[in-house]
C-alpha cells in the first residue's frame, strides 16, 4: 500500500499533506521553503520516499474564468522537477480561503505562520482528489 502526497506550491512556501496508506483520510504534514529549490525537491522527495509515496497530487491555481496565468504555469513547472513519482494536476482554486476559514473556525492564529495555511490548502487539495 501507499500514501498520496499532495503539494500546495507558493512562490515562497510548499505545503506537503499526505494521506493515509488506505487513501481515504487527508493528513497534515509539513510546510517546506521553496527557495533553494533544489533543497525543496530534495525534501519533498525525501518524505515521499519515508512514506511509500507514489502519486503527487500538485495544486495548480487556474484563474476565475479556467485559464491558466502565472503561478498556474510556475506550479506545473515545479511539479515537472519532480522525478519518478506520477504526477497529478488538481485544480485548487480558492483552496487558500477555505483553508483560512478552517483555520478561523478551529480558533488558529495563522497570521504570524502563513505556513499553516499552506498546510491546510494541501490538505484541502488531497481531500479534492480522494473524493473523485
Amino acid at each position: 500500500m501507499h500514501k498520496i502526497m499532495a503539494l500546495d506550491v507558493g512562490t515562497k512556501r510548499i505545503g506537503v499533506a499526505l494521506s493515509d496508506y488506505l487513501q481515504v483520510i487527508a493528513n497534515p504534514c509539513t510546510c517546506i521553503q521553496r527557495e533553494p529549490e533544489q533543497k525543496a525537491i530534495e525534501e519533498i522527495t525525501k518524505i515521499a520516499k519515508e512514506n511509500r509515496v507514489e502519486k503527487i497530487v500538485v495544486g495548480v491555481p487556474y484563474n476565475m474564468d479556467g485559464t491558466l496565468g502565472f503561478q498556474g504555469e510556475n506550479c506545473i513547472e515545479f511539479s515537472q522537477k519532480l522525478i519518478g513519482f506520477d504526477i497529478i494536476l488538481e485544480d485548487e482554486r480558492l483552496t487558500s480561503e477555505e483553508a483560512e476559514e478552517r483555520l478561523k473556525s478551529r480558533k488558529v492564529d495563522f497570521r504570524k505562520n502563513k505556513g499553516l495555511v499552506d498546510i491546510e490548502s494541501a490538505c484541502i487539495i488531497l481531500e479534492q482528489y480522494l473524493g473523485k
